[in-house]
């Protein structure tokens, strides 16, 4: 049984949408209700954010703040970065790098995220994120 499920960008942008798919909603309620803690990680809301400002999308933005006041939240944290750090290097000498070296790479962090919260991820880049956590599309995730 899944105890708790952390929403990546993807699928937090698609939630955090003024009108939302009915079907997501739905879902994250279902969850909910069934005692499921669904989770908003702090890279994900950054991800989404700085998006949504940049589009000018004040109605999204708005959602986005909404949704924190209901849905939990996890904070970015040291120990969270060092672990991060930590899966970043052991992708690269695996040879299963997920972004460019210069870049932050919000991926490892989110991982990271999740394996603090113990969380299935919900998300649409399930290659990635599958090298660290358990990651699923959000429809599969029941």
């Amino acid at each position: 049984m899944i105890n708790a499920v952390m929403l990546d960008t993807g699928t937090l942008g698609i939630f955090a949408h003024p009108r939302a798919d009915r079907e997501i909603v739905e879902w994250v309620e279902n969850l909910v209700m069934s005692g499921v803690s669904v989770i908003i990680p702090e890279i994900a809301d950054y991800e989404l954010r700085r998006n949504l400002m940049l589009e000018g999308l004040t109605r999204s933005l708005a959602r986005l703040d909404q949704l924190k006041s209901f849905l939990a939240y996890a904070p970015l944290t040291t120990e969270i970065m060092l672990k991060a750090a930590e899966l970043w290097a052991e992708a690269r000498r695996r040879g299963q790098p997920t972004a460019d070296p210069k870049e932050l790479d919000g991926d490892v962090i989110l991982a990271a995220q999740a394996l603090q919260a113990g969380a299935v991820v919900a998300t649409d880049n399930v290659g990635h994120l599958s090298l660290f956590v358990e990651a699923k599309s959000w429809r599969e995730i029941t």
